[in-house]
């Protein structure tokens, strides 16, 4: 369980180093709108080779990765609704402005989008024994360019270095739980149940990426968007087959 948590970390780590490269690193909007391209497309491998693939390799006819593929984006989507009402709309936004009174809802936004990611690396360490590297590189990834746009907004609201990084900690070490409660809570699961969750989470970061990720990161990286994301994609892929190749 402990190496769950610390793996979890692991990944969650990027929120606060996109949190100090925000803080102290001056980068240009297309930039960034380019690294959310790149991030965009190592998920988009993760989501199809680690979890979608494995899913249906693991529950094949019974149609449990079918459900929870739709169901992980419906599910999604309403909770997506509902948090963006409460003002945390612009929280992957590269232009977006975080104010004291939206701390709250930014957090429950930030939480929506990582919870599934860090769900799947305790899944995988349950299911195989040991930690995906594919799953693992490609959360890091992704995480970067979410903490480095929500930090700049965050300081263009006036907030103080140590406020920013201090939330982003928090936040942090909250999905590194998530990581816990994948390993913990489907300890004793039916290869149904996995495969199910699995593509749940699958359905709401696909949601995710094509609702907030992608057209940030096509509105300020321009068309070149595209051929980062098959960049990102393709480094996804070579890390899964060395991983692979090295198991």
């Amino acid at each position: 369980m402990l190496n769950s948590f610390l793996w979890g970390l692991v990944a969650t780590s990027s929120l606060v180093i996109g949190g100090l490269i925000g803080c102290f690193l001056p980068i240009g909007k297309r930039t960034l709108g380019l690294v959310m391209a790149f991030g965009a497309g190592v998920l988009i491998s993760a989501v199809a080779y680690e979890l979608v693939y494995e899913a249906v390799a693991q529950a094949k006819g019974t149609g449990g990765p079918a459900a929870g593929l739709f169901l992980g984006a419906l599910t999604f989507y309403v909770a997506d609704r509902v948090i963006s009402n409460m003002g945390a709309s612009d929280r992957q936004a590269i232009e977006g402005a975080a104010g004291a009174a939206l701390v709250v809802p930014m957090l429950l936004g930030i939480l929506l989008d990582g919870i599934p990611e860090s769900t799947v690396i305790g899944l995988g360490i349950l299911e195989g024994g040991t930690v995906s590297i594919a799953m693992l590189v490609a959360i890091f990834i992704s995480n970067l360019p979410e903490a480095i746009a929500g930090t700049t907004g965050m300081r263009a609201g006036g907030w103080s270095i140590g406020k920013v990084l201090g939330l982003w900690v928090v936040i942090a070490v909250l999905c590194a739980l998530f990581t816990v409660a994948g390993f913990a809570l489907f300890g004793n699961a039916s290869p149904f149940l996995l495969a199910f969750v699995n593509t749940f989470a699958a359905g709401a970061i696909l949601t995710m990426l094509a609702n907030s990720m992608m057209p940030e990161a096509f509105g300020h990286g321009g068309k070149l968007a595209g051929l980062v994301t098959v960049l990102g994609f393709s480094t996804a892929v070579l890390v899964a087959l060395l991983e692979k190749a090295g198991g």
